[in-house]
């Protein structure tokens, strides 16, 4: 019916779909505020039925700190600061289980995400690392061996490094040359280096440029391209699908807010 309302909301068009049938096209926003979801990201999305047709992305516009938080060492390396291994092992190993939190929820391993959040907080805190990694490995241990998670996230959003390299993507995503799986599986490889690397005083490399999501001495900030990325991955996904490859993605939007050159949709 076009551009018929009701109750002052547009309905649902129709289609082809990609069977070639014709069948209600539904635009949906997501975000910017989902349990799970990376914060101050939008999509805007096309379904039929539960298939995403097409995706669009946008973000909510904020000022961002000048240094993004989870990118701070790095940064501050590469102007010239001595900052010991330890607070920058800190800071990738939390930020990676700050990213299997939101995964392992949206899949919908709960407890186990919350577990993650409070191996995060520690981190943070700066535990003791005298105690910390033996309780990140059983943590790593637990997720590795599950069958059920590998068999729930497999196969989605499927990124070959080749695609990473056409769209300038770095980092976790780049070397994990797979799918969701796989880039959750870099994520837990990342948390058992960075526990082993706690209480080393000496000095990352002034030349290490190398943050949690990717290169932070590019153009772009690094979630810039996870965030180009994301249209070509969720067209065509289920829409349970989608959520997953978002949460093995987890694009920082702060590194764009940061940024004001940056800015801008990305789509």
């Amino acid at each position: 019916m076009g551009s018929m309302e009701v109750a002052g909301r547009p309905m649902a068009e129709r289609a082809d779909d990609r069977d070639g049938l014709r069948l209600d096209v539904l635009h949906v926003p997501l975000g910017p505020i989902l349990p799970d979801w990376p914060c101050g990201l939008i999509l805007r999305v096309a379904l039929q039925g539960d298939v995403v047709q097409s995706a669009e992305v946008d973000q909510v516009r904020h000022s961002g700190a000048a240094v993004p938080f989870w990118n701070e060492p790095w940064i501050r390396a590469a102007g010239g600061e001595a900052v010991p291994r330890d607070v920058a092992a800190r800071r990738r190993c939390a930020a990676h289980l700050d990213s299997l939190a939101r995964f392992l929820s949206v899949v919908g391993w709960r407890d186990t995400g919350a577990r993650a959040r409070r191996l995060r907080d520690d981190v943070l805190a700066g535990t003791s690392e005298d105690r910390f990694p033996a309780d990140v490995h059983e943590l790593v241990r637990r997720v590795e061996r599950s069958r059920t998670l590998r068999r729930l996230t497999a196969g989605l959003g499927l990124l070959p490094a080749s695609g990473a390299h056409r769209h300038g993507v770095t980092g976790p995503a780049l070397g994990a040359d797979g799918d969701a799986y796989d880039r959750m599986r870099v994520w837990l490889v990342e948390i058992s280096q960075c526990a082993e690397a706690f209480g080393d005083t000496r000095a990352i490399a002034h030349d290490d440029v190398l943050g949690p999501r990717g290169r932070v001495d590019g153009e772009r900030p690094p979630s810039a391209a996870l965030l180009d990325v994301l249209p070509e991955l969720l067209t065509g996904a289920e829409f349970a699908a989608a959520r997953i490859t978002v949460a093995s993605l987890d694009p920082d939007l702060d590194e764009l807010s940061a940024v004001p050159a940056h800015g801008g949709a990305h789509g």
